[in-house]
């Protein structure tokens, strides 16, 4: 038997060779290379589909009107010189595109945000914070059936111009297409409505005394931990994930940044504001940001997968919008940047236009357009007597409506 003596000189001078477990070390040192370098390579990814979504989110406001109106003009070309095909499918799903934000532009014009804002505060802090979760849920929700819906609109936008080889117009295209119409002008306007929610409660959340609803809004991020970080993903799942952590956070930034603006201009453009809001943002965003950090290094670090697979994420979101690019494109790329990240622009640029005065103009604008339309249309009627005189004025009155 050891003496106390030896066993305490034993355990002092005792040694171990490291080198007979180099295979296991080294492949725990590549884990821990391997969680710190994900977020870097995460925020390469998260940025460049900032930039896409951006991208999509601009091409509606800038140059979807102008396409509308250059189609429009050669379709009246085109019908002037009597074309049996006087409008392409394409500038048909424009047309579309843009009538549904209008439409839906108008009638959110309707809702008194005001109003809205002292409902949704006038409820208690748990009151809020089960809205603010489903509200959550019904956006991931909308937004995964969105496209879906437009993509259903668009193709038959296809059948009533017909197939190639077809044969023709049929009485029950006009009715699918009117039906899809109607579905996807519901569905962005649902949508529009959930933001909305969403956005006035975040804001209730920032311009209150206590930041007891703010601080669990916070803490909420940290749950969607749980739920991902112990479960098995593949890179496909991964990919998915991604792609909705992008859009999420586009989101974020956007309502972020309705709520600074709204706030803003309550106190007259004042700078100093921001010295009061800016820090409540940012804290909102920033555990935004680390909760994905978080989440996508130990998923990577569990599932053992590598960094370098966000470079091929980039690359397959590279490669949707250079093939979006060419002039015979299978599909525009703010379609493309919906399908591949269920990014939808269309409710999301509603909102911003009922924190802005442009929901208001284009009511007003169209409560006159129907005064001047009933006017010619009264003018015009009286004008023929020749039988079918009132229907072919009305019809008239209509089309320039």
């Amino acid at each position: 038997m050891k003496s106390v003596y030896d066993y305490v000189v034993g355990e002092l001078s005792r040694g171990y060779l490291l080198e007979r477990d180099e295979a296991m070390l080294s492949e725990k040192q590549r884990r821990v290379v391997t969680f710190m370098k994900t977020p870097r390579e995460l925020e390469k990814l998260m940025l460049f589909g900032f930039l896409i979504c951006l991208d999509a989110f601009l091409f509606i406001l800038t140059f979807l009107p102008i396409r509308v109106l250059l189609s429009l003009s050669h379709s009246l070309y085109r019908f002037s010189r009597c074309r049996q095909r006087w409008i392409e499918t394409c500038d048909l799903c424009d047309i579309f595109r843009v009538s549904i934000l209008l439409l839906c532009i108008v009638c959110m014009g309707y809702v008194d945000t005001s109003a809205v804002y002292h409902i949704v505060r006038a409820q208690s802090v748990i009151k809020l914070y089960v809205i603010y979760n489903m509200l959550e849920i019904f956006d991931r929700l909308l937004a995964s059936i969105g496209q879906d819906t437009l993509d259903s609109l668009f193709w038959s936008a296809v059948d009533v111009e017909g197939k190639e080889g077809g044969e023709g117009r049929k009485p029950r295209d006009y009715l699918g297409a009117a039906f899809y119409y109607i579905v996807a002008t519901g569905y962005v306007l649902i949508h529009t409505v959930v933001l909305l929610f969403q956005t006035v409660t975040l804001n209730v959340a920032v311009n209150s005394h206590s930041k007891a609803l703010l601080t669990i809004m916070v803490s909420n991020n940290f749950v969607e931990l749980k739920g991902s970080v112990f479960k098995k993903f593949e890179r496909s799942n991964l990919f998915q994930m991604s792609c909705s952590d992008i859009r999420e956070r586009f989101h974020y930034v956007v309502l972020l940044g309705l709520v600074s603006v709204r706030n803003l201009a309550q106190f007259n453009w004042d700078p100093s504001y921001l010295h009061e809001v800016a820090p409540v943002l940012l804290l909102v965003l920033v555990s935004e940001v680390f909760v994905d950090w978080t989440k996508h290094a130990f998923i990577t670090k569990f599932n053992d997968i590598s960094p370098d697979v966000y470079q091929e994420y980039r690359s397959i979101l590279a490669k949707d919008l250079a093939s979006s690019q060419h002039q015979q494109a299978k599909s525009d790329h703010s379609d493309l940047v919906s399908r591949r990240m269920g990014f939808i622009p269309l409710p999301l640029i509603c909102l911003v236009n009922c924190h802005s005065s442009l929901g208001d103009l284009l009511r007003k604008m169209s409560s006159s357009l129907l005064g001047v339309s009933l006017q010619v249309w009264r003018t015009l009627s009286q004008s023929f007597s020749f039988p079918g005189s009132r229907e072919a004025a009305l019809v008239a009155t209509i089309y320039l409506w």
